[in-house]
C-alpha cells in the first residue's frame, strides 16, 4: 500500500509511459524520495519555473464545453487534488502527473502582455475567456506572482468578458476588478465545493482552502454583485456523493445563483493515481468506489466521449442526476442561465496611444 505524504494529494510519483519516456531515477532532491529513520516522509518542496509561451489564449472546439478559449497562467497545481484531470499534462514535460504535478510548477509572468498583444490583433473576435479550465488560477503561488490579476486588469481595461473557476477564496482579492466588470455583465465566478467535511476535503484536496472559506467567498462575491456559481466537481461515489443535497442547500444560503456537478473523471494517468490514493486513504471501500465509477463510465475507468464524459451513464448516474435536480429546485437555484456579454469589447491601446 502506498504511503500518503503529508499535505500532498498523490501517493506516488511515477513517470508517464504514455510517450515512451525512459524510466530513470530522480536526481537533485533525491533524498526526498527516502524515508527518515522514524519512517516518516520528509516535506516535499515546491519549485516554480518561469515559462515563456509565445501565446496565452488556448482555443478548443469541444461541443460539450461552454467556452471556446481559455487562459491558464500556471501549469501544475499546488492544491494537489487527487482527481484533477489536468494531471496528465505534466507528462508532456517529462514530469510525473503525481507529486511532480503538485510540487514542480510553471508560471507564465508574461501572460498579461501576451494577452494585450492578442487582443490588439486585427480581426480579433471577442468571446468569453475562461480561467481555471485546466489548473487553478488562484492556487497559492498567485499570491506572489499575481499573473491572474494582471490578466484580469487587461480584460477590465478592454471590457472583455471572462469567467473564472476556482476552489480558492483568494479570488475575493480581485473583487475590486470583478465587481465593476460584473456590473456591466462581463464577469461570473464559479467556486468548486467537493465536500463540506473538513477531513475529507483535506484528504482529497490537501492544499485547497477549507470548504467554509470557499462558501464565505461565494457570499462575498454575491454581495459584491458578481454572479456566482457553486460547482460540485467532482462527485466521488461512496465518498462525497451523500453530501450533494447539503452542498446545494449551503450554496443557496451563501448567495449562489446557479449550481452544477460533475461525476469524477479519471483520464490517462489519473486512474492509477486515484486507485493508489484510495488504497492509502479508503482501503475499506476502494473496490466499491471503483465499481461505481466503472458502472457510470461504460465499464471503464474513464469515458472520453463528448457529453457522456460530463454526466456519466447508467442507473447510478441517473440517480445522481435526479437527486441533484430535486435539490436544485427545492432551493431555487438555476432559475436563470448565467451569461456574459461580448458587445462592449474594445481593443487595448498600443504603446503610441498611451503617450497621448
Amino acid at each position: 500500500m502506498a504511503k500518503a505524504r503529508p499535505v500532498r494529494g498523490a501517493t506516488v510519483n511515477r513517470e508517464s509511459t504514455r510517450f515512451s519516456l525512459p524510466e530513470r531515477l530522480a536526481d537533485g532532491d533525491w533524498l526526498d524520495a527516502l524515508e527518515d529513520v522514524d519512517g516518516a516522509l520528509p516535506p516535499l518542496r515546491t519549485s516554480v519555473t518561469v515559462e515563456a509561451p509565445r501565446t496565452i489564449i488556448t482555443r478548443n472546439q469541444s461541443p460539450d464545453i461552454g467556452f471556446d478559449r481559455s487562459i491558464n497562467p500556471y501549469r501544475g497545481c499546488e492544491h494537489g487534488c487527487i482527481y484533477c484531470f489536468a494531471r496528465p499534462t505534466h507528462a508532456y514535460h517529462d514530469l510525473s502527473p503525481g507529486l511532480d504535478f503538485e510540487s514542480r510548477l510553471f508560471a507564465k509572468p508574461t501572460a498579461p502582455e501576451l494577452l494585450r498583444a492578442e487582443l490588439m490583433k486585427p480581426g480579433y473576435a471577442c468571446r468569453p475567456i475562461a480561467f481555471g479550465t485546466n489548473t487553478d488560477p488562484y492556487q497559492p503561488i498567485e499570491a506572489e506572482w499575481r499573473i491572474t490579476r494582471g490578466c484580469i486588469e487587461v480584460l477590465a481595461e478592454t471590457d472583455h468578458p471572462l469567467t473564472i473557476t476556482t476552489k480558492s477564496d483568494r479570488v475575493v482579492r480581485d473583487i475590486d476588478l470583478l465587481a465593476p466588470m460584473a456590473a456591466k455583465g462581463l464577469a461570473a465566478v464559479a467556486l468548486s465545493v467537493t465536500s463540506l467535511d473538513a477531513k475529507v476535503a483535506r484528504t482529497v484536496e490537501p492544499r485547497a482552502p477549507h470548504p467554509e472559506r470557499r462558501l464565505t467567498a461565494v457570499r462575498r462575491l454575491a454581495d459584491a454583485g458578481i454572479p456566482t456559481i457553486v460547482s460540485i466537481a467532482p462527485v466521488i461515489p461512496a465518498i462525497t456523493d451523500h453530501e450533494i443535497e447539503h452542498i446545494v442547500e449551503r450554496a443557496a444560503e451563501s448567495g449562489a445563483r446557479t449550481i452544477n456537478y460533475l461525476p469524477v473523471r479519471l483520464p490517462f494517468e489519473v486512474a492509477p493515481l486515484f486507485r493508489a490514493w484510495l488504497d492509502a486513504h479508503f482501503p475499506d471501500r476502494a473496490g466499491k468506489v471503483m465499481a461505481i465509477i466503472n458502472s457510470i463510465r461504460d465499464g471503464r475507468d474513464n469515458d472520453p466521449n463528448f457529453f457522456t464524459r460530463m454526466r456519466g451513464s447508467g442507473p447510478w448516474a441517473e440517480l445522481l442526476r435526479t437527486r441533484f435536480q430535486i435539490a436544485m429546485k427545492k432551493h431555487g437555484l438555476n432559475r436563470e442561465r448565467l451569461s456574459v456579454r461580448t458587445d462592449l469589447f474594445h481593443a487595448p491601446r498600443g504603446p503610441q496611444g498611451e503617450l497621448f
